[in-house]
Order: C-alpha cells, then structure tokens, then sequence
C-alpha cells in the first residue's frame, strides 16, 4: 500500500519536526516510533515522550486509509543520507515500511498504531493568546539560558510564562541568577501564570521561525498548546509554585554603568579563560572611570583586563561566575548594556538602556 510518493524533502522535513523530542532510549519501545497517519491525500506525523507531543503532515499519495509507527530516528536518518533531489515513495508491506529511491532499498520494522500512545487535550477553561513567532522566539531566547538544569526544585527546570492583562511575561530562574523579558499584547487578557517544562521551551526555540508569521498559544489548566505553520505542539505543565521573581529583581541599586556589550563581551571571554575550572569566578574592580575584570586560577595564573566606563563614585570589588555573565551577553542584540552595583553581597541588574522589558539579575559570589 503506497503511503507517500515525492520529493525526499516534502516528507522528511515534517519527520524533522517531530523527530526533536524522540529519545532515543526509551522504557517503551513505541515512544521510539513516529506515528503516520495517511487520510485521503493527507499524511499525519506525530511523535511523543508522554510530556509533549508534535503534530504535523505533508500530502500523500492518494490511496486508501493506512496507521502505522516506524523508528523516528532510522528513517530520518535514512532520508537525510540520500540525495538532496531524490524522488522517494514510502509503501506498508506486510508490517514493513519499504521506502525506495532511485536504486536503493530499505525495509523497516513497524509496530501497530493503535498501541501508539496520545496526549488527550486537556479540559477546563482554555486562554488563547496571539502573538507572532518572531515575538515569542525572541523572548525566549532573552531568558531560557537562565533555566534550571536537572534541579531537585523540578518547578525551576523550565520557564514561567504570565499572562497579566496586556502584558506577556517570561521569566527563568535557576536559583543563581534570573532572567525576565516582556512583550506587549495586542488585548486585555485574562491573567494565567503557567511553568512549561525545559524541553517543550528548547523545542519550540529549534521550531518557531524569526518572522511574523503567527503563533497561537492556548493555555489549559495542565497542558499548553502551540500552533504555528502546520505544526501543533501539546506540552504539559510543571506542577510546583515558582519563586517571587518581582522580589529578587533589585530596585535601587546606585551605581549605573553604561558599558559597551561587545567589548565587555570579550573582555570577560579573555579573563574566562584563566579562572578557576570549578568555580568560573572573577572579579569586578570598580573605581574613577575604570572597570576592571580580573581572574585567577588554582596554578597562580592571573588575567586583568581593564574598560573606561564613564564613572565617578565609591569604589567597588565584587565577584560573579563568568559563565553567567557571558550568558546574558551572548544574548542580548544591543550596542550598550546598562549594569547596576550595589556592594559586594548585592546581585547585579542587567538591564537594557531605556528599556524596561528586560532585567537579568546574577547573585555574587565570594573569590
């Protein structure tokens, strides 16, 4: 039975669009597989990991109805190997998936697709917010970096999304640092505040595309929608309570600085690589129209970097982890990036110049 016939990338880019979230080992064999679905002349592509699900299709060719589930990952990468103008067909034979190009010939395994597991879309009162990709994309690229990795507070291994009325807010915290950005809404929405996991955030950073095409977001009690091109992608959502971000974020922090992202960028990379392996620390001396960065490391080896920044005031000496520095910097697209001291126990404010949409605090650290 003839499932698709056509040009390789008119069915193995919609594969790569769900074949992100396959893991490759899994308890259950089947959460291994994609799921096609061919309907008439239309061919559905799901995957799963139980947390989230991908949807997505191409056109097929026209035949009778067909379900079935074969390895995500070996037929990608069967796909991928051939060449770029192949003209491929995917026929079931007898519980094998025959996929043909040219001269080649590959039978692959497959398992029913009524053992196949779906996520049920959730119920209770939905929110639905319209934003356009490049908003959304852009958001969480200000703020994911900051995300909590394997943490035992599993409620800071993802993202918090708010929606306040006009405002939509994201906010990632790993318990060092935090990252907050805000964008405005085209209406007045109902208030929700949900945290999306790690991986659902990772994906859709991959998937959504830098353009204004739209991106729908529909918020249930458990689970979070996203519909974009002709991609559908269901997450469920971190159960905890997400720490009081509007409290960590410091109000009067006294000593401003205007400083150059690009050249503090490089600065900070050069003394990086002198710090200590295990803890990244350096230091910021702050004095008259100075700003220096300097760093040691376990072998008495030492980096001093040094940038006029427009200064008059106390001085000051305090510490950070590089690597969170950098972090912000390697992610914000500006020419200037505002930063706010206090003393040497105070977090340090990130913020970009005349722009209240972003901050980015990072705890100190003693060195």
């Amino acid at each position: 039975m003839l499932l698709f016939k056509g040009p390789r990338d008119q069915i193995l880019t919609p594969l790569q669009s769900v074949c992100g979230i396959v893991e490759k080992r899994h308890t259950l064999p089947i959460l291994s597989n994609v799921l096609m679905e061919k309907n008439g002349e239309n061919l559905t592509l799901l995957a799963t990991d139980i947390e989230i699900q991908i949807r997505t299709g191409t056109s097929a060719a026209s035949a009778e109805n067909a379900a079935l589930t074969v390895g995500a990952r070996k037929l990608q990468d069967i796909l991928r190997s051939l060449p770029d103008s192949a003209e491929v067909s995917l026929s079931l034979d007898d519980k094998r998936l025959q996929v043909k190009a040219g001269k080649s010939r590959f039978n692959l395994q497959t398992l029913p697709a009524e053992d196949f597991p779906r996520m049920s879309t959730a119920d209770g009162q939905t929110v639905r917010i319209g934003v356009t990709q490049k908003q959304f994309k852009r958001l969480l690229a200000l703020v994911q970096y900051s995300m909590a990795q394997q943490d035992i507070r599993y409620y800071l291994n993802g993202l918090l999304l708010v929606i306040d009325g006009a405002e939509m807010r994201v906010i990632a915290t790993d318990g060092h640092r935090l990252a907050f950005a805000s964008e405005a809404l085209p209406e007045n929405m109902p208030r929700s505040e949900v945290i999306l996991p790690r991986k659902t955030i990772l994906e859709l950073s991959r998937q959504l595309a830098d353009n204004d095409e739209p991106l729908e977001i529909v918020l249930a009690p458990t689970q979070a929608q996203f519909r974009f091109g002709n991609i559908e992608l269901v997450s469920k959502l971190i159960d905890g309570k997400f720490p009081d971000y509007e409290r960590v974020i410091p109000q009067q922090h006294g000593k401003i600085l205007q400083l150059p992202r690009d050249v503090l960028l490089h600065s900070l990379m050069r003394a990086a690589i002198l710090t200590n392996e295990k803890f990244r620390g350096v230091r910021l001396v702050l004095s008259n129209d100075s700003l220096k960065i300097l760093s040691t490391n376990a072998e008495q080896e030492e980096a001093q970097e040094e940038i006029e920044v427009p200064y008059q005031g106390e001085s000051l000496d305090v510490g950070f982890n590089v690597t969170y520095l950098l972090d912000v910097l390697n992610n914000v697209d500006v020419e200037t990036i505002e930063c706010r001291l206090a003393d040497a126990s105070s977090s340090a404010l990130f913020k970009l110049p005349g722009n209240d949409r972003f901050k980015y605090v990072v705890m100190p650290m003693r060195i």
